[in-house]
């Protein structure tokens, strides 16, 4: 998990403190991560929005802070618009405004409300509006405005949190100024902690345009899948003024312990869906032993719908532009910083098949098939500090494959698995010593290999 300056996969700052990403957009060529940001400290504090581009999702360049905390109100959470259509009055057609809208939180927690800032220059500078704030209930808790162009009303749609009621409220605006309340939906599904972060966007059905569903993604802490933060979703459908669950069942985006807070960029060519989240889980991230930065993300991945056994599942997949890294095919015990570890596990013989990466100093971490719990798992016993956490991550096999595929992107401190065809996923945080990594694929007792693998070298940054 190295800086981006040097040849991680995972963007993180150069230095101090890095949560949640905001105002993902692509704009002129570019992909926008905002984040927040401690710009003088490696804890949480003072937070501002940081900012990095990049042209391919894989290497990041980081940027000045963009809007920064000031003596009353911390930058937190939200999301960054292109008002094309000059709906702001902010730019002009010919330049439109990038617009910020974000949560303002008084310093002493008792204030949360929703403000906009703007830039004229591709997210360099930024200016307040001097109208701020744009929504205001007078509620301390109330966060997180995930805003899109929604075609069908020509209007804003806004996605907010009531945290504490476990609800996502919707709102809709014809010049982000002023929001009029559509309804409310929750509390359904996981409810043990605060619901943040929320995400609501269309995709396609198997890649079939002519059937849409809609995705709502809503992170909770605590009360995630495995213990302290994680990220659920629902399926269902949007009617320009609520959103109306498939079914109100927890589907769990992540079933590893490190993948908290994500959301999904606005304005991706090709209607393409790409999701970071932050690599951390809020009941360690501040014990976690990285200096001069501390917090990472996710290796962005691709969203889509697919159906299966007459259910539709949210899929992730590592981006293809990863591809572009892909180095030199590796044999076992052979090493590299980074890997990319494909095969197909067959299900039908009833046994295990494990994988174990084993770092220059002994410390190994394993991942694989578990027969007896017919599970895809991380163990990460033998990768890890004095931080309390559970180490065995799993999620079960929903069909009856005989065979499936599996996708390990192993970082400098990370392993995200991506299996069944990205509907399965497990990200997980490693504290493996020494630098470079071997792989290799341990045979135990009444385990067999895969059906076929294929591990790769992932490259340095050009």
């Amino acid at each position: 998990m190295s800086s981006h300056s040097g040849s991680g996969l995972h963007f993180s700052p150069e230095r101090n403190w890095m949560n949640d990403p905001n105002g993902l957009i692509f704009y002129k060529g570019k992909y926008h991560l905002f984040f927040q940001h401690n710009p003088f400290e490696n804890i949480w504090g003072n937070m501002s929005w940081g900012h990095a581009v990049s042209e391919d999702l894989i290497n990041w360049k980081e940027l000045p802070v963009a809007i920064a905390c000031d003596d009353s109100y911390a930058i937190f959470s939200g999301s960054a618009v292109v008002d094309y259509f000059n709906t702001t009055g902010f730019g002009t057609l010919e330049n439109p405004a990038m617009v910020a809208i974000y949560t303002a939180h008084k310093h002493d927690d008792s204030h949360q409300a929703q403000a906009l800032a703007y830039s004229l220059d591709e997210g360099l500078t930024w200016v307040k509006y001097e109208g701020n704030p744009v929504l205001d209930l007078q509620l301390n808790h109330f966060r997180d405005p995930k805003v899109m162009w929604d075609r069908t009303t020509e209007s804003w749609l806004m996605a907010i949190v009531l945290p504490k009621e476990r609800k996502v409220s919707f709102y809709s605006s014809k010049d982000l100024k002023n929001w009029a309340h559509l309804s409310d939906f929750g509390p359904v599904g996981a409810t043990d902690g605060d619901w943040e972060c929320p995400d609501l966007f269309p995709l396609f059905v198997d890649g079939n345009e002519s059937s849409t569903k809609w995705v709502l993604l809503i992170s909770i802490n605590p009360g995630g899948l495995t213990g302290g933060s994680g990220t659920q979703y629902f399926i269902g459908d949007w009617d320009g003024k609520e959103f109306i669950a498939d079914d109100v069942k927890t589907n769990w985006l992540d079933y590893g312990r490190d993948n908290y807070a994500g959301v999904t960029f606005n304005d991706v060519p090709n209607q393409r869906r790409v999701f970071i989240g932050w690599m951390n889980n809020w009941e360690y991230a501040h014990g976690f032993p990285t200096s001069p930065w501390r917090g990472a993300m996710t290796l962005p991945r691709e969203l889509t719908l697919v159906s299966k056994d007459g259910k539709i599942s949210l899929a992730a997949n590592p981006v293809a532009e990863l591809d572009n890294y892909l180095g030199e095919k590796l044999s076992a015990g052979d090493k590299s910083e980074q890997l990319q570890i494909k095969a197909s596990i067959s299900t039908s013989e009833g046994l295990s098949t494990k994988f174990r990466v084993t770092a220059d100093a002994g410390s190994y971490f394993e991942f694989g098939y578990d027969a007896k719990s017919k599970s895809l798992f991380v163990d990460r016993s033998n990768a890890w500090n004095e931080i309390p956490s559970s180490h065995i991550h799993s999620a079960r096999l929903t069909g009856d494959e005989k065979t499936f595929d599996i996708c390990a992107i192993v970082g400098s401190a990370s392993v995200e698995i991506f299996a069944v065809g990205g509907t399965l996923v497990i990200t997980d945080l490693l504290f493996l010593s020494g630098v470079s990594r071997s792989v290799s694929f341990e045979i135990a007792e009444g385990c067999q290999p895969p059906r076929s693998i294929a591990v790769r070298a992932i490259a340095p940054r050009r």
